[in-house]
């Protein structure tokens, strides 16, 4: 099992959301984050903004699906501008659901 923790712009989660249910993954987890990237920021004329506002999706997946959940984020959650986000991947040792018990996701 792995993490798939995707770091995007938050006018995309929908996007990414959507993809992702369409194509059998309707479990994530959504935690609004700011944070910035390797462009330290953004100047917008005098103005400087050094934490900017951001979407964290949390998904775990079967190894097998990380490829397929990787290129849905990719592809769903790109504009082609600076600070369309980062995807990590983590492996996860055991998951249990807490109402049945049951290990695995």
């Amino acid at each position: 099992m792995k993490l798939v923790k995707a770091i995007i712009r938050p006018e995309k989660v929908d996007d990414v959301v959507d993809a992702l249910n369409k194509e059998g993954f309707p479990a994530f987890t959504k935690i609004d984050v700011v944070g910035r990237g390797k462009q330290g920021g953004l100047r917008v004329g005098e103005f400087f903004y050094d934490e900017l506002p951001k979407t964290m999706l949390l998904i775990a997946v079967n190894d097998e699906d990380v490829s397929k959940v990787v290129e849905i984020i990719k592809s769903s959650a790109y504009t082609g501008n600076f600070g369309d986000g980062k995807i990590f991947i983590q492996p996860i040792e055991e998951a249990y659901t807490i109402r049945t018990g049951e290990r695995g996701i």
